[in-house]
């Protein structure tokens, strides 16, 4: 096949016997990137195609792009500032790099297949997101009820012009030409044909707005949203409410600093305050606290703040300083004699109400202890706590109640082996007695002494029949109590041989008895039966043996 020109080409299409024409599509490419445009989206194959060429209508004219012959190498036709910037897809796609504003219009491709030539043109739009949003021109602060011009919001080189949405804490304002207003104007860069849209906001603050976020966005016809970093402005307004504030320990108790705290609402905050201290007051600069040391309970009352410019914008607060005093008496270390009266007062000055709790020796009592007759049990540290809220006093007395021992038992036990004689002397008195024993012994034992009561033992082998005594003294007097003591000996153990000979033989007889009555019984019941008295209709002489029973019974165990 013998290459065609051009001019031979372009002929040849205006010389086809049928000419079609398809319906326009668009096609839309971003700024700077490559757009494809389709050529009758692959309807007719490659291979079909005759003659296959490229060209455009746009704002600076009309004009050829490519031509390609079946089974030859793209020609391009270009001269202008598409000749570098096409070239032609797989697909019979026109690929157009570094795509430009201008490039918007119509781009035709022309297929000569058969007898046919079949036409498809594409409308082609370029669309460029803005390079950024920015917001310039920004206030110093914002006053409360006073329109003010927040800033300006730009968005630089789009296509087409951005539409800028101004924020507050990301809810978008609304202009209502009282609080907000928003005035935007569009400009259109001669070389480029790109618009830079910059958007005006007039706000009228509120209280509220201190720490509000200001940002704007847009949404772009190409489908991204651009947002800009959010600012925030300083509120200005005057003070329009002032509190007191109590600033210490809970609770606040004698010798306790508080610190009072002027805050008021307005921006910038006033420096300087009144501090009306009862019968006093105190004028503070650059500052809006003001400090008590070493508060009493007269301290207690009424305190007010105020703003020096204005002093009747005040702020008042009540102080109570809480006291808890508490007076035992008496107190300290306390001797007293067995048998006395203690008579105990505690006084309590408190700012409210409180509660008493004793110990005696760490354990909890149930009430406060009453002495209207000291025993040696008596003795011990005694101690209150009285309580009111958190606040905690404590007092103590230590009792301790002494005189002359005396002995309260003396008694002797038989030991394990039935020769020894263990002796034991019980006492009270304090100080703690001393214990002698008129004769010597073993295996002495001493108890704890212990609420003014002490225990010995005394471990003896009598070799006679004797008296023992036992003697307790202390600084105060001695007591002394005696014990007859008798001795072993071999008649001790006949007289033991005896004793279980007449228990056996009581044993015995019970026994024999028993079984007596058991026959007797038997009979008693059958001959009652033929004489048809009932069964539970005892003789006289049945009870008199039953009892007899019994009571040898008794004698046995004993």
């Amino acid at each position: 096949m013998h290459l065609l020109s051009a001019s031979c080409v372009s002929a040849l299409l205006f010389t086809a016997l049928f000419y079609k024409v398809s319906g326009l599509e668009t096609v839309i490419g971003l700024y700077g990137d490559t757009l494809e445009i389709p050529c009758n989206n692959g309807a007719i194959k490659a291979e079909d195609v005759f003659i296959l060429k490229w060209k455009y209508d746009n704002k600076k004219g009309p004009g050829d792009l490519l031509v390609k012959q079946k089974n030859q190498n793209v020609s391009i036709s270009a001269t202008d500032e598409y000749k570098g910037r096409v070239s032609l897809a797989a697909n019979s796609s026109l690929l157009l790099s570094a795509a430009e504003l201008s490039d918007q219009g119509t781009f035709t491709c022309m297929m000569v297949v058969g007898a046919d030539i079949v036409e498809y043109p594409v409308n082609v739009v370029i669309y460029k997101t803005p390079a950024g949003l920015e917001i310039k021109d920004k206030a110093e602060e914002l006053e409360i009820g006073k329109l003010t011009k927040l800033g300006t919001c730009v968005a630089k080189d789009a296509n087409p012009a951005a539409n800028i949405t101004w924020l507050k804490n990301n809810n978008p304002l609304v202009a209502d030409g009282k609080g907000v207003s928003i005035q935007a104007t569009v400009l259109v860069d001669p070389a480029t044909g790109l618009s830079t849209t910059t958007s005006m906001l007039e706000y009228s603050a509120e209280k509220e707005d201190t720490d509000a976020q200001f940002s704007c966005s847009s949404q772009h016809t190409a489908g991204t949203e651009l947002a800009s970093s959010p600012v925030t402005f300083s509120i200005t307004y005057s003070t329009e409410n002032i509190v007191l504030q109590v600033i210490a320990q809970d609770p606040l108790v004698e010798g306790d600093s508080v610190t009072l705290k002027c805050v008021a609402d307005g921006n910038p905050a006033p420096t300087s305050f009144n501090f009306h201290l009862k019968d006093e007051v105190v004028k503070v600069e650059n500052t809006n606290s003001y400090t008590i040391t070493n508060v009493s309970r007269d301290s207690s009352g009424k305190y007010k703040c105020s703003l020096v410019d204005n002093p009747t914008m005040e702020a008042t607060e009540d102080i109570i300083v809480q006291y808890l005093d508490i007076n035992l008496s008496p107190s300290g270390d306390i001797v007293k004699s067995a048998g006395e009266t203690l008579d105990l007062n505690l006084q309590i000055d408190a700012s409210s109400d409180s509660k008493t709790f004793w110990t005696k020796d760490n354990l909890k009592l149930d009430k406060e202890p009453k002495f209207s007759k000291l025993t040696y049990s008596d003795s011990g540290r005694y101690e209150c706590e009285v309580t009111m809220d958190l606040l905690s006093r404590k007092a103590s007395f230590e009792l301790a109640v002494e005189g002359a021992p005396v002995i309260k038992h003396l008694t002797k036990q038989l030991g394990g082996d039935g020769k020894h004689k263990v002796l034991i002397c019980e006492a009270e008195g304090s100080p703690k007695p001393a214990v002698s024993w008129s004769i010597n012994g073993t295996s002495l034992d001493e108890s704890p002494f212990v609420n003014g009561k002490i225990t010995h033992k005394i471990t003896v082998v009598p070799s006679a029949n004797l008296t023992v005594s036992c003697t307790v003294s202390n600084e105060f007097g001695v007591d002394t109590r005696a014990i007859n003591v008798s001795s072993y000996t071999a008649d001790d153990s006949d007289k033991t041989k005896l004793v279980v000979g007449v228990v056996v033989g009581l044993l015995v007889a019970a026994i024999v008895i028993g079984v007596s009555y058991l026959v007797y019984s038997k009979k008693s019941k059958q001959g009652s039966w033929k004489t048809g008295e009932k069964e539970d209709g005892s003789s006289e002489e049945e009870k008199k043996l039953e009892e007899k029973v019994e009571e040898n019974s008794q004698k046995a165990e004993v």
